[in-house]
């Protein structure tokens, strides 16, 4: 199963953190994503987890499956 990756089409950045709001991520992040292998991909979501604080977020990948904040 492909890693999903962690956009929400809210593409903004941070000026003080360099973080995209929507996202979390950094822009080199942002812009490797698609040649990164699948165990790149899983670091940047455990990366995005630690500086959102160990909140889930809607894509989430866990388990093969995705989480989902209504």
């Amino acid at each position: 199963m492909a890693v999903p990756s962690p956009c929400v089409h809210v593409c903004s950045l941070d000026e003080i953190t360099g973080l995209c709001r929507g996202c979390a991520r950094t822009l080199d992040e942002i812009a490797r994503w698609s040649a990164m292998s699948d165990a790149d991909k899983l670091r940047v979501w455990e990366q995005i987890h630690r500086r959102r604080g160990g909140h889930a977020t809607r894509s989430q990948p866990s388990g093969g499956t995705r989480e989902r904040r209504e």
